[in-house]
């Protein structure tokens, strides 16, 4: 079975053919640390991430890049207000970045590129062009000539003309066109800034991406990632820069997910509705989140509200309990059983299946009902009279290995509430069904958790020690 993606760039899905076999070479924009992230910033981290982990299932070895942009005109600015130097901000963020995403459950990238530590190779990238008559100086800035690249607006699919309209000249800019974007900006006094060929400044923001990509993965790489508000212009604008100068394509691939609304209205900073997930994690457990951001295809739009991800904790506490009822019953199940082939093949179909849906665009909301229907197939199974050791190991092995490309785990050392629930239900049903040994198993692995049960007239209660 072969993977197809939707690539932004032909506008349809095609089969995923890395440029060397075995191998993937990966780009995702990373965010820009002058403060915590929101969610919308952590969607393209996890869908990112999962992406990542299923290749990484599927056999292929991943090198992927993600950057952050440590200084821009957010980072000054957020300096300035709070009497701070930018490398300070942008470290603290840095710090909260990683602490918030892997909470998220994602893995950190192969290597995680700074602006500030990449300054030489930018400059480099940027006398390049140039030299091959793509750029030129203005009074210490540096501008891109939009129109000398004859594919310009190939990835938005806009024409140069339509991109013309509504552009301006603003003030202060010293651009010959309209359209000519910045490459290196002159250093105002007091800004931070580096030495370059041009005086004293910084890079602007597109450059940063096309010269850590050449860097660390080479001319041309397999996928290119980021939401999709950065396809115009911040990707299109890469694609300029790093085309023009390699003469080769800059990406085979590429992908943007959708946006997030926030009570189905735009996030926006303007309506002022902006989740940041260091906050949000305090209130909802980060796998929910995770789980909830990844229910949804990543390509179409999510809405983002308390109601959807309390639906998605309850969906999510589901699936925990029919892990947590395989994990107790494991070592009290026989080791063969008639109808263990069956079970097997049955558990191998949930798996194929789980890679047919995710082998067509990565499509996890498909992957995530997948999930749902082994758990309903195990949870069916445990009311067999007899089980086997062998056939619950697979069921968790599979559970683990689905899970993990998805970033989750249901392995819990403590009981979620929904989940205490659940088993005093079996329990009830078990007395009820005279499976008295059963029942008496339920208690006695609750009691282990320190939960306490008390029978009463108006059913049972429970309490934790």
């Amino acid at each position: 079975m072969t993977i197809k993606l939707y690539n932004t760039l032909t506008r349809q899905k095609e089969t995923f053919e890395p440029l060397e076999e075995g191998k993937v070479k990966m780009y995702v924009c990373g965010p820009t640390v002058y403060n915590y992230i929101h969610i919308g910033n952590a969607r393209p981290a996890i869908v990112y991430d999962t992406v990542r982990r299923y290749l990484e299932y599927r056999g292929y070895e991943v090198n992927y890049v993600s950057n952050f942009t440590d200084v821009d005109d957010k980072l000054i600015k957020a300096a300035n207000q709070l009497g701070e130097d930018v490398p300070t901000i942008a470290e603290r963020f840095i710090d909260a970045y990683f602490e918030d995403v892997t909470a998220l459950g994602c893995k950190k990238a192969t290597v995680h590129p700074r602006v500030t530590e990449s300054i030489d190779i930018i400059i480099d990238f940027i006398q390049a062009l140039i030299d091959k008559g793509y750029a030129y100086e203005a009074n210490g800035d540096v501008y891109y000539k939009t129109r000398e690249f004859t594919g310009y607006g190939k990835l938005s699919h806009q024409s140069i003309d339509e991109l013309r309209l509504g552009n301006r000249i603003e003030v202060g800019e010293k651009k010959q066109d309209a359209l000519d974007f910045v490459l290196w900006k002159a250093a105002k006094e007091g800004e931070i800034s580096w030495e370059s060929p041009w005086g004293y400044g910084r890079p602007g923001w597109h450059i940063e991406c096309s010269a850590m990509a050449k860097k660390y993965l080479g001319d041309t790489i397999d996928i290119h990632a980021g939401g999709q508000d950065l396809t115009f212009p911040h990707h299109e604008n890469e694609i300029a820069q790093s085309e023009a100068l390699n003469e080769k394509p800059f990406a085979k691939y590429w992908m943007h997910n959708g946006y997030i609304n926030i009570n189905n209205e735009k996030m926006s900073k303007s309506l002022g509705n902006f989740v940041l997930v260091h906050d949000i994690i305090k209130e909802i457990d980060p796998q929910v989140v995770r789980f909830f951001m990844l229910s949804v295809h990543y390509r179409h739009p999510i809405n983002f509200s308390q109601e959807l991800l309390e639906s998605t904790k309850n969906a999510f506490d589901r699936l925990k309990t029919s892990y947590a009822n395989l994990q107790h019953r494991v070592n009290s199940s026989t080791n063969l059983t008639e109808d263990d082939d069956n079970w097997f093949q049955t558990i191998a179909n949930f798996k194929k299946q789980f890679q047919i849906e995710m082998d067509d665009d990565f499509n996890t909301a498909n992957a995530i009902s997948v999930l749902f229907d082994l758990a309903k197939q195990a949870n069916y199974y445990l009311e067999q009279l007899n089980t086997s050791e062998k056939v619950i190991n697979e069921f968790l092995h599979v559970f683990d290995q689905l899970s993990g490309v998805l970033g989750v785990k249901f392995s819990s050392s403590e009981l979620l509430d929904q989940e205490i629930d659940d088993l005093i239900k079996q329990r009830n049903q078990a007395r009820k069904d005279r499976k008295f040994a059963l029942a008496d198993e339920i208690r006695d692995k609750l009691k282990d958790l320190n939960i306490i049960l008390e029978d009463t007239p108006q059913g049972t209660r429970w309490k934790r020690q």
